[in-house]
């Protein structure tokens, strides 16, 4: 029998990666209106795996077996409640129908159908009748498998306020009857920057996690954003300058994975990675896709960000980093999406470029970030630079009381050790 942590560990890599197919599949038959009874399936579909596993060999193909599961449970339930309420789904007059429910249930959960689903679930998810806070929260909920929790850090707000969003998106969704469609071009590319945010959002959360777990990475979450690129860039509509610039932006800093922790799972600092180590393959795919995204007249911050990741992973040395270039196209993001992060990252690369003294003055201007340990971390780092160890201990002294991710913590540990 397998052991619990490896039956936990598979259930969780598979709650994020077939959870939002599961979610918009499940939907797409019982309608918009309906999807807490989709998101319910699934969860318990989850449990009874978790269950299961625990005492039973585990399945030769432990996803087919949730997707047996859950069109299972699906049909149970058609069967049991199709009198009791009307279906608002468009597949209502085949689920109605005991001749022809098993085989639409089936033929929904096919590959295909499943990409289809999932596409058709994102930009229902941004109808212009909800607040766009409220398409970014039902998204990373919904179709990236976001815990509430993970919601409000990813945006900066409580779980309170997280619970109360979802619960008036999903009443609105249900009163509009939204339907799971591609919506007329014309209002695509609004729906579109939603779900591209989204996707970055869930990118960062893998590639920087919050979470107080024991780990600064989490593959799964960024893989699963870049999938859900892919699935945008597969569909013409969606097949956007935009959409290439994120996944290059992805590729990018993807590249770096194996170079971003060491051996111990600690963080290595970008000046102290292995470049060897660094994907190449995933580079050339950052090219490429950030070429195709210079096709058209829109210039959207991934853009920039990609140009910028660019320059990062095709530096031969920390010390040939073109800070230079990179400050400016800082400067170009800074004008077309302001925000502390920008200024801050914006004031590193500065210092970087051997302007200490004004990138301090430039961190103490910004403002919004008083709650972030990257902020006091960053000052820690600006005043160690400049020689002053008592203002940099303060700082990263400051950071520690704020951060919560045990490796995050034990780096900034080091770095005061080393002053002391």
């Amino acid at each position: 029998m397998q052991t619990q942590d490896k039956v936990n560990t598979l259930t969780e890599h598979l709650f994020r990666t077939e959870y939002g197919k599961m979610v918009a599949s499940l939907t797409r038959i019982f309608g918009i209106g309906q999807m807490s009874v989709a998101e319910d399936i699934v969860q318990d579909t989850i449990v009874l795996a978790l269950k299961e596993w625990s005492y039973n060999p585990l399945p030769p193909n432990p996803t087919a077996w949730l997707y047996v599961v859950a069109k299972n449970k699906a049909i149970d339930y058609l069967r049991k409640e199709k009198y009791k309420q009307k279906l608002t789904s468009d597949l209502a007059y085949l689920l109605e129908s005991e001749y022809t429910l098993s085989n639409t249930v089936n033929n929904i959960f096919t590959e295909n159908e499943i990409k289809d689903n999932q596409l058709r679930m994102m930009f229902a998810l941004c109808h212009p009748s909800i607040s766009i806070e409220a398409q970014i929260t039902l998204i990373l909920k919904t179709l990236c498998g976001f815990g509430n929790e993970e919601i409000a850090r990813a945006l900066l707000t409580n779980t309170e306020t997280i619970n109360k969003r979802l619960y008036r998106a999903k009443e609105k969704l249900r009163e509009e009857n939204i339907k799971l469609e591609l919506p007329p071009t014309a209002h695509l590319l609004p729906r579109l920057d939603v779900i591209l945010k989204s996707i970055y959002l869930l990118f960062n959360e893998g590639y920087n996690t919050s979470s107080g777990k024991n780990q600064v990475l989490r593959h799964d979450l960024c893989f699963e954003a870049m999938r859900l690129c892919l699935l945008l860039l597969e569909n013409e509509s969606t097949q956007q300058p935009q959409t290439n610039a994120l996944l290059a932006l992805m590729c990018y800093n993807a590249s770096r994975f194996n170079s971003r922790t060491n051996t111990d799972g600690d963080i290595v600092l970008y000046k102290d990675q292995d470049r060897t180590l660094w994907d190449k393959d995933l580079i050339i795919r950052g090219s490429y896709y950030l070429s195709l995204a210079s096709a058209g007249t829109i210039a959207s911050t991934y853009h920039v960000e990609a140009a910028i990741a660019s320059h990062y992973c095709l530096a031969p040395s920390f010390k040939a980093t073109g800070w230079k270039e990179i400050y400016s196209l800082y400067e170009l993001l800074e004008k077309i999406n302001p925000s502390p992060i920008v200024q801050l990252n914006k004031a590193i690369v500065l210092a970087y470029k051997g302007n200490v003294d004004k990138a301090i003055q430039d961190v103490l201007a910004i403002s919004g970030l008083e709650q972030n340990h990257l902020y006091f971390a960053v000052l820690g780092d600006l005043y160690a630079m400049r020689g002053e160890t008592l203002k940099a201990i303060q700082h990263y002294e400051n950071a520690l009381t704020i951060i919560k991710n045990p490796k995050q913590k034990k780096l900034l540990q080091n770095k005061l050790v080393s002053l002391v």
